[in-house]
């Protein structure tokens, strides 16, 4: 069930839903090839995908970074570094942009708790913004996972 104006958090949430038994990596890498006329829903669609993948991967963090004209975004699992296909120059704006709304950062950054309700599993993430010249960095800190 769609919620009437949602805010951006319980879109997102709305989003982790929709796409939980989907394969994140495929998800994410069609992205990078076509996405739709609204980059605000592109972008929580990414960030769903992003969050879904590392739940899935048992990782304890995902980074956004761009610096310049590079952006890269990775999930660190506790054996590896996963890359995952990265956003273009406006998606990431867009993601940094659905951040800082959710949690009603400041444009410097900030970091926060952003609590998700995923069915009937509660996720509580650590999110820390830095923003300095020519380099954002977004941090996700993932809770640990049990088996």
């Amino acid at each position: 069930m769609q919620l009437k104006d949602a805010n951006p958090q319980q879109k997102l949430q709305e989003m982790c839903d929709c796409y939980m038994e989907t394969d994140f990596a495929a998800q994410l890498a069609a992205m990078s090839r076509a996405r739709s006329e609204d980059p605000r829903e592109d972008a929580v669609k990414y960030l769903a995908l992003a969050i879904m993948y590392g739940v899935t991967e048992k990782a304890r963090k995902a980074t956004f970074e761009k610096k310049g004209d590079e952006i890269r975004v990775r999930l660190k699992t506790a054996d590896e570094k996963i890359e995952l296909p990265p956003p273009d120059a406006d998606l990431f704006e867009a993601v940094r942009g659905l951040i800082f709304d959710i949690l009603h950062l400041e444009k410097e950054g900030g970091d926060s708790p952003l609590a998700l309700g995923l069915r009937t599993n509660p996720l509580e993430l650590q999110v820390k913004v830095k923003e300095k010249k020519d380099k954002t960095s977004l941090k996700i800190k993932f809770p640990e996972l049990g088996d």
